[in-house]
């Protein structure tokens, strides 16, 4: 009896509020489409780092590739698994942590193959510091305010609009407005998850759900865009 009652739900925990209170029931589609997203991932990522025409465009792809499967699959793993509590807790760590991640990763493409010189530098440093900094604040801070961890995370996916005039020229218009249409419903499912609204059906479908569905809406935007610029290379 005593080792059942150390094993817990992970979706039990996986999105209650940030102040303490009474844990929530949570969705029966909790993490379903992270966790589904994540096979499809791994198969396209292959696919996208086989045919990089350049070594560049390959080292480029797989690390876009390694943050997006490691975004999936932590997250479907955080949200459906059944473990004990000290592991869910830091899978919720992970997971939130991974967003920073797949910032960066969506990012190094664009920055490697459609910038050169002092800007290539620049965007690299600036998105992998800024997605360090926020792995350590989300690691050692797993509590802070959700406005405020969300707020981070929208900001530094906009990055790009700083060097909007020299990616426009490498990357090419459809693979830049893919990217940015991705990064406008990345930014809708972070104001869903910050309002927690809407809220369509708390017993199945709720709003954690609605942010979820966004963000895999979001990256099979990103994925086209940045697939359009591998192929340019």
């Amino acid at each position: 009896m005593a080792q059942v009652t150390q094993v817990t739900r992970v979706t039990d925990v996986a999105d209650v509020s940030d102040a303490a209170g009474p844990v929530e029931a949570k969705p029966r589609w909790r993490g379903a489409l992270h966790a589904l997203t994540f096979p499809a991932v791994l198969v396209a990522g292959l696919f996208l780092v086989a045919l990089g025409p350049t070594v560049a465009a390959r080292v480029s792809s797989a690390i876009y590739v390694l943050t997006s499967a490691s975004l999936f699959g932590v997250s479907g793993w955080y949200h459906r698994a059944t473990v004990r509590p000290r592991t869910g807790e830091a899978l919720r760590r992970a997971d939130h942590a991974n967003i920073y991640l797949i910032i960066a990763g969506t990012y190094t493409p664009f920055a490697v193959l459609a910038l050169s010189g002092g800007a290539r530098i620049l965007l690299l440093a600036i998105i992998w510091g800024g997605a360090v900094a926020g792995v350590v604040f989300r690691v050692v801070w797993i509590g802070a305010p959700r406005w405020l961890y969300t707020s981070l995370y929208v900001a530094l996916g906009w990055t790009a609009v700083f060097f909007l005039p020299q990616l426009l020229p490498g990357a090419g218009v459809l693979s830049s407005v893919l990217v940015f249409g991705g990064g406008i419903l990345y930014s809708l499912g972070g104001l869903v998850y910050g309002l927690r609204r809407p809220d369509p059906s708390p017993r199945w479908f709720g709003f954690h759900e609605v942010f979820h569905a966004f963000t895999v809406a979001a990256y099979i935007s990103q994925f086209a865009g940045v697939a359009l610029l591998v192929a340019r290379s």
